[in-house]
């Protein structure tokens, strides 16, 4: 059930509402540092970020010589699919 602002109805029934089963808590030990455990070491990268963020702002949306040469092929009708790349490329995007 969502309790927002809109809903005050709902919260002031929820709030008054008996608790039918006690709740029994246990205390859960953490585990302990381990010293001979994985590290991670996180650096800034922001000047290469910054670099490929100016680099795709000043590309072309468009390849407008790849859209030509895609045009020229499949208007000579020598345009070839190649059923397992796309089938690949398809299984990489969702993976």
């Amino acid at each position: 059930m969502r309790i927002d602002s809109f809903n005050s109805a709902a919260a002031d029934q929820v709030g008054n509402e008996p608790s039918s089963k006690p709740v029994n808590a246990q205390k859960i030990a953490a585990p302990e540092p381990d010293s001979s455990g994985d590290r991670t070491t996180l650096t800034s990268g922001s000047g290469s970020v910054s670099a490929l963020v100016s680099e795709a702002m000043s590309s072309p949306e468009v390849r407008q010589n790849k859209v030509e040469s895609l045009q020229q092929q499949i208007s000579n009708g020598t345009y070839q699919l190649d059923p397992d790349k796309i089938a690949g490329a398809m299984i990489d995007e969702h993976a």
